[in-house]
């Protein structure tokens, strides 16, 4: 390649903000895609998907490299997020699995499911390198880029109207979008810098503490691991709950001791050596190997489920926690049968096709 700005670049990063903040005259409001974010870069038939980490996502998405070449200019770098719709929201499980050793398997996926490619920032264009440029100045440039362009490649909407991504925020978290990113209007790209903001849901649940894996440094707490009941009585894996200062990891493995299991089959999750994430029977089970990291040790200590807690999440995918849960309180006074589904908040559904479409 001969681009201007060739890869790999870090994508530049937003820190999070409780609030939205306020119109001061430049802000530029954008819904937040929960999908891979990915660079793009095109040099005529070269194309290249660099990730978050700056690793390459092309091998993994053969359908977007052709419609990069169908849809961008000859010569472009593109800073957006891969996502995958399937009905009227997004679905970041089916993404996950794209990441697959397998070509075959990547291939066939494909076809079945093919990704779209969300733009929200121009870096270069042609001989120019816009990394320079104010944000405002490359939002302009991408949105005479995009016109007309196809069904893969897609511009995400944007306001300048504090109110108007207030309602955003509201209403697009039934798509499966997870919140605001908020833009100064100003602002040169920075890569890997937390220069941007974002503005991200959160609620709170009460969960069952079924077990908890070691930290990397040694044999203290690194996470809980969080359940919840399904209508059906079985406790399904959803998530963990980690951010805990050092000290109070140690002061864990202690609390926790008296509730520790010996015999594995005699946990709700006993079985989870035996099948894959998400369990043969439809249970959601820890256990598996992780998809990012095939070495990573994701066995864990059972717990009996006695223990109760209330967590800050975000939002839900599938029927699990999207990130990381935080610890907000130990709730003795709730008894762990109700840590159901029952009493999570669900956003009313919104057709992803409205919001591509503004």
């Amino acid at each position: 390649m001969a681009l201007p700005v060739e890869p790999p670049v870090s994508p530049m990063l937003a820190k999070a903000v409780k609030g939205m903040p306020p119109q001061d005259g430049s802000l530029y409001y954008e819904p937040k895609w929960d999908g891979f974010r990915c660079i793009v870069f095109r040099d005529g038939d070269e194309v290249y998907l660099g990730s978050r980490n700056e690793r390459p996502f092309t091998r993994y998405f053969p359908e977007l490299v052709e419609a990069v070449k169908k849809e961008l200019p000859p010569r472009c770098v593109v800073d957006g997020e891969i996502i995958i719709i399937q009905g009227d929201a997004l679905q970041f499980d089916t993404l996950q699995q794209r990441i697959h050793p397998a070509a075959s398997r990547v291939k066939l996926l494909s076809e079945q499911v093919p990704a779209s490619f969300v733009a929200f920032d121009l870096l270069a264009l042609g001989s120019e390198n816009l990394m320079e440029e104010p944000f405002s100045v490359r939002r302009a440039r991408l949105e005479e880029i995009l016109t007309g362009a196809g069904d893969s490649v897609r511009l995400t909407p944007v306001t300048q109207d504090d109110k108007v991504a207030a309602e955003w925020f509201d209403m697009f978290e039934g798509a499966g979008l997870d919140g605001i990113v908020v833009k100064p209007g100003d602002l040169p790209y920075a890569p890997d810098k937390r220069v941007m903001f974002k503005v991200k849901h959160e609620r709170t649940a009460d969960c069952v503490v079924a077990g908890y894996r070691e930290h990397k440094s040694g044999p203290i707490v690194g996470s809980l691991l969080l359940g919840l009941y399904s209508p059906d009585g079985r406790l399904h894996h959803v998530g963990v709950a980690a951010s805990f200062p050092m000290k109070r990891r140690e002061e864990l493995v202690a609390e926790l001791a008296p509730y520790r299991l010996d015999d594995l089959s005699e946990h709700p999750w006993g079985a989870w050596a035996e099948f894959a994430q998400g369990g043969s029977d439809g249970q959601r089970l820890p256990g598996a190997v992780s998809r990012w990291n095939a070495k990573k040790d994701l066995s864990f200590i059972p717990l009996r489920p006695e223990l109760v807690i209330e967590v800050a999440y975000d939002h839900m995918e599938g029927d699990r926690f999207r990130h990381t849960a935080q610890f907000r309180r130990w709730r003795p006074d709730r008894t762990p049968s109700s840590c159901t589904y029952e009493q999570l908040d669900r956003p009313v559904r919104y057709d992803l096709g409205e919001i591509l479409a503004k």
